[in-house]
């Protein structure tokens, strides 16, 4: 089957996610700057943080499809699984947002990153196992070192918070870094992507 209704689902839900983070951020009680810092300071941070991954995904996710032209039902599946675990990301981030990013739910946020980006794993692994090889995609992807960098950071991120002085800091702001490190990491766009997916589409 084509990708067109995939897609759409994809988009809509993703709209959905950062219009439902947006929601949680909590309206100044005054009218000074102070006030925006004292009250929404925090939860703005975490929502740039979090609509940066959900921007980052929507990236990813229409650049992978450009090079797909037909999916199987294994793929809608795996779709729905990584559409699962980032409808998640308003729920962790505002959690993460009211805690002021106590040590749980620093865990649980990097749970959610991670499991997302396990999702991604495996509807792109899907996608190529489903095309082949030569695929256009498994030309993209390549040996995937950004892929295994960012989990790897990721899983350090939440064991940093699990084993690092538990009722200390240090492990919860280790983890931090690690999660905004792997927003750092693909912001950058990957030109080699870019240019197969023009070729594909020529």
């Amino acid at each position: 089957m084509r990708t067109n209704r995939l897609e759409a689902i994809s988009d809509g839900v993703l709209a959905i996610i950062i219009t439902i983070m947006v929601l949680e951020l909590k309206v100044p009680t005054g009218h000074h700057l102070s006030d925006l810092i004292h009250t929404t300071g925090v939860g703005l941070l975490t929502y740039l943080l979090s609509f940066l991954y959900v921007g980052i995904y929507w990236n990813n996710h229409h650049h992978m499809f450009h090079l797909v032209r037909r999916v199987s039902g294994a793929a809608l599946w795996a779709n729905l699984a990584l559409l699962f675990c980032l409808s998640l990301l308003p729920f962790t981030t505002a959690w993460l947002s009211e805690s002021h990013y106590d040590r749980t739910p620093v865990i649980v946020y990097g749970l959610n990153l991670l499991a997302a980006a396990v999702a991604y794993l495996i509807l792109q692994t899907t996608i190529i196992r489903q095309e082949g090889d030569e695929s256009p995609l498994r030309q993209a992807v390549g040996s995937d070192v950004k892929a295994k960098v960012s989990n790897g950071l990721l899983l350090a991120g939440v064991l940093s918070a699990v084993a690092i002085t538990p009722n200390g800091h240090v492990g919860v702001w280790i983890a931090l870094a690690c999660y905004i490190g792997v927003a750092i990491i693909w912001i950058i766009p990957d030109r080699r992507i870019d240019r197969l997916v023009h070729q594909h589409e020529a």
